[in-house]
């Protein structure tokens, strides 16, 4: 039983770590899920290995990471939602969520992605919020817009080579 700091009506947060490759290859060694965030489209044991030695050493230095969400009914891991640092802003952070395919279409990055955005306005008192997005993934678009982000440009996402739109939450 993993402990959640964050408890939505169907999500738990927890953190990730050293003991979580198993979850972390469930994640992101789904084919789907990585397609968009790198440019192979495909994470190798390595690559996700690092990535979840960039989560924990996020939690280490900041105590935020792409924090990994389950199912509250089954204990099942859904994906991740979570923040990390953008840049060198003060106060600022970029908004990312990554979900297993089986929950795609159910309201569950809505529901992680609401939670991590009070998290980082109300808990860790954040002035802005960024997101960016794959050109090609329209699912991401139509939640950061009706998550109330504002299109602000695009920018280079070195992980894929490409220019990503980019996203602004202002706390208000």
């Amino acid at each position: 039983m993993r402990d959640y700091f964050i408890k939505t009506l169907r999500i738990g947060f927890s953190s990730w770590s050293n003991n979580d490759l198993n979850l972390a290859s469930q994640l992101w060694g789904e084919n789907e899920v990585t397609r968009y965030i790198c440019s192979t489209g495909k994470f190798t044991h390595e690559d996700i290995v690092n990535r979840l030695n960039t989560e924990i050493h996020n939690y280490e230095v900041y105590h935020i990471q792409y924090w990994p969400i389950f199912e509250l009914s089954t204990g099942e891991l859904i994906g991740c939602c979570g923040i990390r640092p953008y840049k060198s802003e003060t106060h600022s952070y970029e908004l990312g969520f990554h979900l297993r395919e089986k929950y795609w279409g159910q309201g569950y990055a809505s529901e992680a992605a609401k939670a991590a955005i009070d998290y980082s306005f109300h808990i860790l008192k954040a002035k802005k919020l960024y997101a960016g997005h794959h050109p090609q993934n329209r699912a991401s678009e139509k939640l950061l817009l009706k998550l109330g982000f504002q299109s602000i440009g695009r920018e280079f996402y070195t992980p894929t080579g490409l220019y990503h739109p980019l996203y602004e939450l202002v706390n208000r």
